[in-house]
C-alpha cells in the first residue's frame, strides 16, 4: 500500500521497515504472547506488558506460560529472551520507549446483558495513554464490537494522551485470527484485514504486519475490520448450530448424525461441521454478541444468531440428559451416580478452558446432585492418573477430543467403574468396537438412543 506521508511519520515508516522499531505488547496472552515473540524473532526489540506477576515472571526466565500443545512457541520465547529481544514488565512506563504499541486484552461481554465489558480494554488505553510517545502507532488486535474505535478506543486515547489521532498517534485495528494450539502457524498463514482511523494509519500498520504475515493484509477502514472478525465467528457459530440441531433431530427420529453428515459432505458445496457437546473458547461464544450489540441499540433484532447462540449454549446441557437417561436405563439414579468427565479444555490437546462446555455440564450434574470427577491431561487443576477420576465411575462422559483419549485402555478403565456407561459427546471413540468390546454400553450423541427391554 503506498501513501505519501508526514516528515513525522516517515521517520516512523522507516524505523518499522528496517525492524529498529521499539513494540510494546500490552496483554500477553494466546495472542499477545505469539505475537510479541514473532516481532522479537523478526529483530524487533520488544517490550511485554502484564498484569499478572506470575506470567511476567514466567516469560522473563524464557518459560511460556500457556499449556497444551503450541508448536514452535517454547523455542521462540526462548530464543527471544535468551538474545535480549523480549522481556516483560507490568510497569506501563515501558511503553514510554514504545514507536508501536499493539494492544491485545480480553474483551468479554456480560453474562446477562451479553453487551460487551471493556474493562480491560480501557484499563490499557488509560495506562498508556500518559506514557504514550508523539507520533506512535497504536494498534487493537483484540475482537471488538462494530463502532467500538470510533466511539470508545478514539476517544478514551486521545483523552489519556492529550494528543489527536493523525496528528499526535496514528490508531488501527487488526484483528487477530488465532486458534490455541496453531498460534503461531495462525498468525504467519492466516490473512488479516488491517484498519486504520486514517488511510496513513493503515499504511503504517500494513507495513508493519507485514514482517510476520505471510498471507493477504487488506486494508480498510476501522468499522469494515470491526465487523470482519465478529461476523465471521459468527458465520461459524451459526454453522455449528445448524449441525448440532441436526444431530438432535436425529437423535429423536432414530438416526445417525455422523453418518448423515458423511453422506451429506459429499455433495458439492455442502460442508457440515462436527456436531458436539458444546462450543468453547474465548471467540465464538462472544464474538455474535459484539457484532450484533451496537446494531440493537439503532433498532436492529436480529433472530438467527441468537438462536444459533442458544442451541449451542444448551448442547452441554442436552450431554447431562444423555448422562441422567443412561444411568436410569442402568437402573441407578443420578442423585447417587458418580459421573467422570473426561475433558475440561474448550479445545482438543489444549489447556485453554475459557467458557469451557464441561463446566457447564459439571454444574448441571451437580445441581442434579451427581458425584462429579473431572480429568484433563493439559489442565493442571484437573491432571494426574485418570484412573483415580474413573475408579467406581458409574458413568463416564467423554466432553473433550483430546488425542490422548483415542486409545485409552479402555479393559482397563472397565476393572475400574462401578457401572459401564460412555456418553461420547465427540464420536471420539469406538470407531473399532474396542469400547464395547471391553463391556461399555456407549451412547453417542447424534445417534439413536438405546430403548429399555429391546
Amino acid at each position: 500500500m503506498s501513501l505519501e506521508v508526514s516528515s513525522l511519520t516517515a521517520n516512523l515508516l522507516d524505523r518499522i521497515q528496517t525492524g529498529s522499531a521499539t513494540i510494546a505488547v500490552v496483554g500477553l496472552g494466546y495472542v499477545g504472547l505469539p505475537v510479541a515473540c514473532s516481532f522479537a524473532s523478526r529483530g524487533f526489540e520488544v517490550i511485554g506488558l502484564d498484569v499478572v506477576d506470575a506470567k511476567v515472571a514466567s516469560i522473563n526466565e524464557g518459560r511460556s506460560p500457556i499449556e497444551g500443545q503450541e508448536p514452535g512457541l517454547d523455542e521462540l520465547l526462548g530464543v527471544a529472551v535468551r538474545g535480549g529481544r523480549l522481556r516483560a514488565t507490568t510497569d506501563y512506563a515501558a511503553c514510554r520507549a514504545a514507536d508501536v504499541v499493539l494492544i491485545a486484552v480480553e474483551t468479554p461481554v456480560d453474562g446477562e446483558s451479553r453487551l460487551p465489558r471493556y474493562s480491560a480494554l480501557r484499563s490499557a488505553l488509560t495506562g498508556l495513554g500518559p506514557r504514550l510517545r508523539q507520533g506512535a502507532l497504536v494498534v487493537i488486535e483484540s475482537t471488538l464490537a462494530p463502532r467500538t474505535m470510533h466511539d470508545i478506543v478514539l476517544p478514551l486515547l486521545e483523552k489519556a494522551s492529550g494528543r489527536s489521532s493523525g496528528r499526535g498517534f496514528h490508531l488501527a485495528h487488526c484483528p487477530e485470527r488465532l486458534t490455541p494450539r496453531r498460534l503461531l502457524r495462525n498468525l504467519k498463514t492466516m490473512p488479516r484485514v488491517v484498519g486504520g482511523m486514517t488511510p496513513e494509519a493503515a499504511a503504517l500498520a500494513m507495513v508493519l504486519y507485514r514482517h510476520i504475515v505471510d498471507a493477504d493484509l487488506d486494508p480498510t477502514d476501522c468499522l469494515t475490520a470491526e465487523l470482519v472478525k465478529t461476523a465471521e465467528n459468527t458465520y461459524r457459530d451459526v454453522q455449528i448450530a445448524f449441525a448440532n440441531e441436526l444431530a438432535l433431530a436425529c437423535e429423536a427420529i432414530g438416526g445417525d448424525v455422523w453418518k448423515v453428515r458423511q453422506f451429506m459432505n459429499k455433495l458439492p458445496g455442502r460442508e457440515i461441521l462436527l456436531p458436539g457437546a458444546g462450543v468453547g473458547g474465548h471467540c465464538i461464544p462472544k464474538d455474535p454478541w459484539l457484532l450484533v450489540a451496537a446494531a440493537k441499540d439503532l433498532g436492529f433484532s436480529p433472530q438467527l444468531i441468537p438462536t444459533a447462540r442458544a442451541v449451542n449454549d444448551r448442547m452441554p446441557l442436552h450431554v447431562a440428559e444423555l448422562t441422567v437417561a443412561a444411568l436410569e436405563r442402568a437402573g441407578q439414579s443420578i442423585g447417587s451416580a458418580r459421573v467422570a468427565i473426561l475433558g475440561y479444555a474448550y479445545l482438543e490437546n489444549s489447556d485453554d478452558t475459557r467458557n469451557s462446555p464441561s463446566q457447564a455440564l459439571a454444574n448441571r450434574l451437580r445441581a442434579l446432585g451427581a458425584d462429579v470427577a473431572i480429568h484433563d491431561p493439559y489442565v493442571p487443576t484437573y491432571g494426574g492418573d485418570i484412573a483415580n477420576v474413573a475408579s467406581l465411575a458409574d458413568c463416564l462422559v467423554l466432553m473433550v477430543a483430546h488425542d490422548r483419549y483415542r486409545d485409552l485402555d479402555w479393559p482397563a478403565l472397565r476393572r475400574l467403574v462401578r457401572t459401564p456407561l460412555l456418553v461420547d459427546g465427540r464420536n471420539l471413540v469406538d470407531g473399532d468396537g474396542v469400547v464395547t468390546a471391553a463391556g461399555f454400553v456407549r451412547v453417542a450423541l447424534g445417534t439413536a438412543q438405546p430403548v429399555p427391554g429391546k
